[in-house]
């Protein structure tokens, strides 16, 4: 009964008994109009999306998150895939990549709450949204209440949720938050909705339970806010930038980004906020970054938080990663997901990253943000009328925070003004200036620490209580004004240690005026408070900061890549943290902390006017990677030789089909409909001509970037472009009859007139669709053959067809890892395979060759090295490869398939001490002299490391 009770309390607030994400003691949380609570503790959750089954490392997961922990997140969002654990109706897999117990312990450990995403749907740019395959040949529509469906996703949602469920903060575990579904308004069935809340509350899910709305949020909202379906905590989703990448410079096209307050009883929730973007124009991921980069992200977040009161964020992407093998959804993505992220897809730290941290320390650290209101009136007037103000206040501290930005939230121009400011400890008038496309949060009346803050027009990122003191790091602009503003109860005592900062004292206000320019250091002591080391900035001085907690107390760090923590031993400060060059380190820590020890290293110091510890660290080593010889390789497709047997093949003679769109042809050869989801898939026809055959005409869906091959009594006839849809039509939209066309001439003397003829046919599927608008026409799409038909003078010639796929599903890599090629099914893509007898490589004739070489590596030890291998000059519509490492279907490469050269072989999959594998089938449409020159590189070193 209890379980009921909680789903219907959507009037007040819930109460639940949760853990810490980092002890696994347990706490109570609570949750109101304002934000969560937990213990009483008002809290601003700040996640970041990341997907596991992107990233098939184990040991890499652990890098992510605490990347995300050191940039200032408190949460982690994961999505669950169906379609990743799942090869087969009642079969399913959580071993290995796909452990999701150890998954949950791992975010637990780094320090971070779980919005746990298990679907049923996910879209994610999955192949199939998340659903796996098999799916399609279950009668009942998707994302519905229907049965075969609703039987499907239950069975599911039972394997999952129970795993998800002793990992909550109730168990002492990290998850916080339950999302039911995705962006589901496209079809609100409320049925549906509220009986997979009511399987997760049977299966001992009791914390709340959201959801993220998509395009009409507002009508999910009204219409379900009390009704069946309804969610404790639905939130919004927003995509302000668009998906543009190849026009960086685009500023909001998708309008201002501002999420919505779904109801009175409940926290703004931003529960999928744009961190990124797919590369829908091929521009690249570098563009992407660009379009959703530092400027957008002080603006359009500040925006948010300011305006909306938002306290629950999650950014999508935090870390892309990889669709390697068939995880993608083919119309969207190629290979990469890298998605523009504040982290690359080799797990490199970016600009974006930097502002990530800015804005995260500042959340962190700044209690009073998680409880506002709107002001009826901003307290701070700009004089110059380009600039303006929106304010927010705590009701119980009266905190305010300002939001300085352009009247116009797309002007360019940089502007200067006086800040007339009603703050709560009186009216001052302080310079501002803002850059074009920026905004800025400033605060007053504020209790920093022991220090009363009268105003800054800097902008917080943290502070704390270090030894007695308290240190508080301010930035802006690089070349800006500042000023700050302290009360005292009598004059202080102010000393600068560096920098250009001028000082002034009147009626127990301190008054700091500076420019932002380096770092400058203020210490302020007396005046009836303790100690104040003030730390003002740039943008890009603040970011070279770190905050972790040690048995000292806080610490602050400046100098490394990264800190991913801290401990105190002794008078040792140890820092596990990550250097690339050599340079000065500097700690701020309780002066207790005598010694500084960096990963193995011990770093000599010495103590600074600022109270900090001064030292250097090392450069990493950069490694020697060796260079790509000894390819052998070998011709496969005998699959196309009329003499093959294809006797143990599954023949293909269905008369029905439950996909929605009728067969062009009969028998049915959808490959979904035998078996056969993911990858290359052969068909071979049998007929006895007549001899009065002149043409083969063939239509194949594969997705974007498909292709098939044809053969005919083993004479390669030729090539064509598989279709993207396969539209059955309905009154508004006629149907499509040659989604993928081929017509190929059957040449003289090729046909065998009187006995068997054999056509080869290669389809390159390249994933499913997802089914974003819950449309069995979009996501029950076939791949493979839709129609074929030997025609000539006389009328059609039977066929009679067989079909072979994968050969099941690779235990260790999962049902996403292999398709049905030759090499695949035989096992020439492992490491294991003995390939002596290969010859030297040789040029690729239409059809597949596979080339094989391995290296030995042995990368410094101590250090995190992400390696890539690249392809040389520009990719060839001529060719696509799949490129395999020790077994892993890592990417693939080509003209037809994206603008990507540069593949990331992630540590977990590539030994990094020992011997590898590389793999390549090259598919060719036409002779190529091969893959290309192909290079082993490093993204980057540095010491420390996951």
């Amino acid at each position: 009964m209890l379980s009921v009770f909680l789903v219907m309390l959507l009037g007040s607030a819930l109460t639940v008994v949760p853990a810490t994400a980092r002890t696994g003691a347990a706490h109570q949380v609570t949750y109101d109009k304002y934000s969560l609570q937990v213990d009483g503790r008002r809290i601003v959750l700040q996640a970041a999306e990341f997907h596991y089954f992107r990233l098939p490392s184990q040991r890499l997961w652990r890098d992510v998150f605490e990347k995300f922990k050191a940039a200032g997140f408190n949460a982690v969002s994961l999505y669950f895939s169906w379609a990743y654990h799942s090869p087969a109706p009642g079969a399913y897999d959580f071993t290995g990549v796909r452990d999701v117990d150890r998954l949950l312990r791992t975010a637990q450990q780094a320090g971070l709450y779980v919005i746990a995403r298990p679907g049923p749907y996910i879209n994610a740019e999955t192949t199939g949204g998340g659903f796996p395959a098999w799916l399609k040949n279950v009668p009942g529509r998707a994302r519905s209440s229907e049965a075969g469906f609703q039987d499907a996703y239950r069975e599911w949602l039972h394997r999952i949720n129970p795993i998800l469920a002793r990992h909550q903060v109730t168990q002492g575990g990290p998850v916080i938050l339950y999302n039911a579904e995705n962006e589901y308004q496209v079809n609100t069935d409320a049925a549906y909705m509220q009986d997979i809340q009511d399987q997760a509350r049977a299966d001992g899910i009791d914390v709340p339970i959201t959801t993220n709305d998509c395009c009409d949020a507002g009508s999910w909202s009204s219409t379900w806010a009390t009704g069946p379906g309804a969610v404790q905590i639905p939130g919004v989703d927003d995509y302000p930038q668009s998906f543009e990448c190849a026009n960086p410079d685009a500023w909001g096209p998708w309008g201002e980004g501002l999420t919505e307050k779904l109801r009175d009883d409940i926290p703004v929730f931003a529960a999928e906020y744009q961190a990124g973007a797919i590369d829908l124009g091929n521009a690249g991921y570098d563009k992407c970054r660009e379009l959703t980069g530092p400027a957008y992200m002080k603006y359009f977040y500040k925006n948010n938080l300011v305006t909306t009161g938002a306290t629950m964020f999650s950014y999508y992407m935090g870390y892309g990663g990889t669709n390697w093998g068939w995880l993608a959804q083919p119309n969207d993505v190629y290979t990469s997901y890298d998605y523009g992220a504040a982290i690359t897809e080799a797990r490199l730290l970016t600009p974006k990253y930097d502002e990530f941290k800015r804005q995260g320390y500042f959340l962190e650290a700044v209690a009073p943000l998680a409880k506002t209101d709107a002001a009826a009136t901003s307290p701070a007037a700009p004089s110059n009328p380009a600039l303006t103000t929106t304010t927010r206040a705590n009701p119980d501290t009266g905190t305010q925070f300002v939001l300085l930005k352009h009247a116009d939230r797309a002007a360019t121009s940089t502007d200067d003004a006086t800040l007339d400011w009603a703050a709560p400890d009186g009216r001052h008038q302080v310079p501002v200036r803002v850059r074009g496309r920026d905004a800025h949060v400033l605060v007053a009346g504020y209790d920093l620490g022991g220090q009363r803050l009268v105003l800054s027009s800097s902008e917080i990122m943290t502070h704390a209580l270090i030894g007695g003191r308290d240190v508080a790091l301010l930035y802006g602009t690089a070349g800006s004004p500042g000023t700050t503003i302290l009360r005292y109860g009598s004059r202080p005592e102010v000393k600068v240690l560096e920098g250009a900062v001028r000082a002034a004292y009147s009626g127990n206000d301190l008054r700091l005026d500076y420019d932002h320019d380096g770092l400058a250091r203020v210490l302020v002591t007396g005046g009836g408070r303790r100690p104040l080391l003030l730390l003002l900035g740039t943008d890009e001085t603040a970011a070279t900061f770190w905050r972790a907690e040690t048995g000292f107390g806080p610490v602050l760090v400046r100098g490394t890549e990264l800190v991913r923590s801290a401990t105190a031993q002794g008078d040792t400060l140890r820092l596990s943290a990550d250097t690339a060059a050599a340079g000065s380190v500097e700690v701020f820590a309780a002066p207790a902390a005598r010694r500084l020890r960096i990963g193995a290293d011990d770093v000599r110091v010495t103590r600074t006017s600022s109270g900090s510890l001064l030292g250097a660290t090392r450069a990493a080593e950069q490694p020697g990677l060796p260079a790509l010889t000894g390819w052998r390789s070998r011709a496969e497709a005998p699959e196309a030789a009329p003499g093959f047997d294809d006797s143990r093949w599954t023949a293909a003679d269905h008369t029905t089909t439950n996909s929605p769109h009728p067969p062009k042809t009969l028998p049915v050869l959808y490959a979904d409909d035998y078996g056969y989801h993911y990858g290359n898939v052969w068909y071979r026809g049998h007929f006895t001509a007549t001899g009065a055959e002149t043409r083969i005409d063939l239509n194949a869906v594969t997705g974007l970037r498909g292709n098939y091959l044809v053969w005919l009594n083993g004479r390669y006839l030729g090539t064509a472009a598989g279709g993207v849809e396969a539209d059955a039509g309905d009154q508004a939209n006629p149907p499509n009859p040659d989604p993928g066309p081929g017509h190929f001439d059957i040449p003289a003397g090729t046909l065998k007139t009187g006995t068997d003829n054999v056509l080869a046919v290669l389809v390159a599927n390249m994933g499913h669709n997802d089914d974003w608008i819950a449309d069995d026409l979009r996501f029950k799409q076939p791949r493979g053959l839709v129609a074929a038909t030997v025609a000539g003078t006389v009328g059609a010639t039977p066929v009679t067809w067989r079909i072979q796929g994968a050969a099941g599903a690779d235990k260790v890599r999962g049902p996403l890892n292999n398709g049905g090629l030759y090499g695949e099914r035989t096992g020439w893509h492992l490491p294991s395979y003995p390939d002596k007898s290969w010859k030297t490589a040789a040029p690729a004739t239409p059809g597949v060759t596979w080339y094989r070489t391995s290296f030995r590596l042995d990368l410094p030890k101590g250090h995190d090295i992400p390696v890539g291998l690249r392809f040389g000059g520009d990719p060839s519509p001529a060719y696509r490869v799949q490129i395999f490492l020790n077994g892993w279907n890592v990417g693939q490469y080509g003209g037809d398939i994206g603008p990507q050269r540069d593949f990331s072989l992630p540590a977990g999959l590539l030994d990094e001490h020992g011997t590898n594998t590389l793999a390549l089938a090259v598919t060719a449409e036409q002779p190529v002299a091969g893959p290309g020159p192909l290079s082993l590189f490093a993204y980057g070193s540095v010491r420390g490391g996951p």
